[in-house]
C-alpha cells in the first residue's frame, strides 16, 4: 500500500511523513520555552486579580454584593469617580494638544534638531515623580515662580491659588504624562508617506484640507494609542493629586489608598480597584472600536 501511494503521488512516503515529526518537536519546545513565562504571568496577574475579585465579594466570611452596592448609592463614591474621570479627560486633551505639535516638531525636523527635541521629552522621564511633583509645588505655590512673574508683570496685584487644587493636579499630571502621547505620535508621523501629502497638495488641496483629511487620519492610531494610555496612567494616579490636590481633589486611588489605611475595609477597597479595572477594560474596549487595537499597539 505504500508503495502504491507512492507510485500515485510520486512522493516517496519517507519523505511525505518526515515533516510532521520536526514540526510537532517544535511545537513542544515552543510550548516547554512558554511555559515559565505563562506560569510567571499567571502567578504575578492573574493570582492577584482573582485574589482582588474574590476580596470583594466577601465579607464576614460569606459571600456579598454590598461593596458593589456602595459604589452606586453612596454619594461620596460617585462624586469621586466623576472627579476622577474628568481630571483624567482634561489630562488626556491637555496631552494630545500640547503634545501634537511636539511630536510634528520632531518628525519634521532635522537629525540635529529632532535629537534636541526628543531629548527633551524624555529627559523628565530619568526623574522620579515625587521629584517632579514637589517641583511643581514650589512652582505653582504662592510665592512661586508663576506667582511672582505675574506680580512683576503687573498681571496680578495678588497671589492666585494655583495649587492645592484641582488645577495644580491637572497641570503637574499633563506634564508627567506628555511623553507618553508625543512618543507613539512621532513614531506614526514619520511612518507617513511625504508623496500622499504632496500629492494631496498637487491636485489642490489647502494645508487645512490635507491636514484635516489625510495628515491626522495616518497619524491617528499613534494619536489614540498615546491618547489612551494617557487616560489610563491618569485615572491610576495617587501621588499628584496626594500631594498638588491639598485634600480638595479626591481620586479614586486615594479612596483605595484610604480604605486600607483608615479603615481597613480590604473588600470596600477591592471592589473600588474591580470597577476601576472595568472602567479601563471599557476605554481600551471603545479605542479598538475606533481604531483596530493591533494598531493600536503598534503590532500592524
Amino acid at each position: 500500500m505504500a508503495d502504491l501511494r507512492a507510485a500515485l503521488t510520486g512522493v516517496p512516503t519517507t519523505v511525505a511523513a518526515a515533516p510532521s515529526r520536526p514540526l510537532r518537536a517544535e511545537a513542544l519546545l515552543a510550548a516547554s520555552l512558554l511555559t515559565p513565562a505563562l506560569l510567571l504571568v499567571a502567578l504575578l496577574l492573574l493570582v492577584p486579580l482573582l485574589w482582588l475579585v474574590w476580596q470583594s465579594v466577601r465579607q464576614d466570611g460569606g459571600f456579598t454584593l454590598a461593596h458593589y452596592a456602595r459604589l452606586f448609592t453612596d454619594p461620596a463614591y460617585g462624586a469621586t469617580f466623576l472627579q476622577t474621570f474628568r481630571i483624567s479627560a482634561i489630562v488626556t486633551l491637555a496631552c494630545v494638544v500640547l503634545g501634537f505639535p511636539v511630536a510634528w516638531a520632531a518628525a519634521e525636523s532635522g537629525p540635529t534638531l529632532r535629537t534636541l527635541i526628543l531629548a527633551l521629552v524624555v529627559l523628565p522621564l530619568w526623574t522620579s515623580v515625587l521629584v517632579r511633583a514637589y517641583a511643581w509645588i514650589i512652582v505653582l505655590q504662592r510665592t512661586g515662580l508663576v506667582n511672582s512673574a505675574l506680580e512683576a508683570l503687573g498681571v496680578i496685584h495678588r497671589p492666585v491659588i494655583l495649587v492645592n487644587n484641582e488645577f495644580g493636579t491637572i497641570v503637574a499630571t499633563t506634564h508627567i504624562l506628555m511623553p507618553f502621547v508625543v512618543l507613539p505620535l512621532y513614531t506614526t508621523i514619520r511612518t507617513i508617506p511625504r508623496e500622499v501629502l504632496a500629492a494631496a497638495a498637487s491636485l489642490g488641496g489647502t494645508p487645512a484640507f490635507v491636514f484635516t483629511r489625510v495628515y491626522l487620519p495616518l497619524s491617528l492610531p499613534g494619536l489614540l494609542s498615546g491618547a489612551s494610555l494617557v487616560c489610563v496612567l491618569s485615572l491610576g494616579f495617587y501621588i499628584t493629586p496626594e500631594l498638588l490636590g491639598g485634600g480638595r481633589t479626591y481620586t479614586v486611588s486615594m479612596l483605595i489608598a484610604r480604605n486600607i489605611a483608615l479603615y481597613d475595609e480590604w473588600g470596600a477597597a477591592s471592589s473600588v480597584s474591580v470597577a476601576l479595572l472595568a472602567c479601563i477594560f471599557l476605554i481600551f474596549f471603545l479605542a479598538g472600536r475606533i481604531v483596530p487595537i493591533d494598531r493600536i499597539v503598534g503590532t500592524r
